[in-house]
């Protein structure tokens, strides 16, 4: 007999498949579900069910909408020459709160990961080549992570997109604003100094 009654028990087996959340975590999640107002939790329930009914994958672009195509793929004053590719829905949402880019996006939906499984075909490269090949396309800005996966599929798609033509660009990497020099790592401080512009 279980001291844990059997919905609580199923609701912390859910929220543990979530990405960051261990076990301990999960249940409290779980007791603070529980010890919320009935409506709170309803609004929570429906708020789930909703981005599974009414959120769905721009057919160009793959960014996250309710209406394909989305709101900037659809806009014809956005620069459609212009692609600029993240690996996730959140990074087009980053880049857009900057209000300094007036392209269109390519979402992949992931980054290559051979220790996870995730090869070329899990990620949506294949559907940016065929944009490119598609004409009208005359840069493709390679906005990943700038981490060990990030570079290995800004490489893939550089790969993928050379017999193409097309002006392939990686986005500029240095020291954070408003950080300390003391804190970056080597690779930022070499790629800072590399990437220098002149100072005017």
């Amino acid at each position: 007999m279980t001291a844990i009654a059997e919905p609580v028990t199923r609701l912390i087996d859910e929220l543990v498949k979530l990405p960051g959340v261990g076990p301990k975590t999960a249940q409290r999640l779980a007791y603070y579900i529980l010890r919320l107002p009935e409506l709170e939790a309803r609004r929570l329930a429906e708020a789930i069910v909703q981005v599974k009914e009414r959120v769905v994958f721009c057919a160009i672009c793959f960014n996250v909408t309710e209406h394909s195509p989305c709101a900037i793929c659809a806009n014809p004053q956005r620069d459609h020459g212009k692609i600029c590719v993240v690996e996730e829905p959140l990074d087009v949402a980053a880049i857009e709160r900057t209000g300094s880019y007036r392209g269109v996006y390519h979402v992949l939906h992931g980054a290559l990961n051979p220790l996870e499984g995730v090869g070329p075909d899990d990620i949506r490269v294949a559907e940016l080549v065929q944009r490119v090949r598609d004409g009208g396309v005359n840069e493709v800005i390679v906005a990943t992570n700038p981490n060990t996966l990030g570079d290995a599929t800004a490489n893939w798609v550089a790969r993928q997109l050379a017999p193409l033509r097309v002006l392939v660009t990686r986005l500029a990497r240095g020291l954070p604003v408003g950080s300390d020099m003391e804190y970056a790592d080597d690779i930022t401080l070499t790629r800072a100094m590399e990437g220098r512009v002149e100072y005017r």
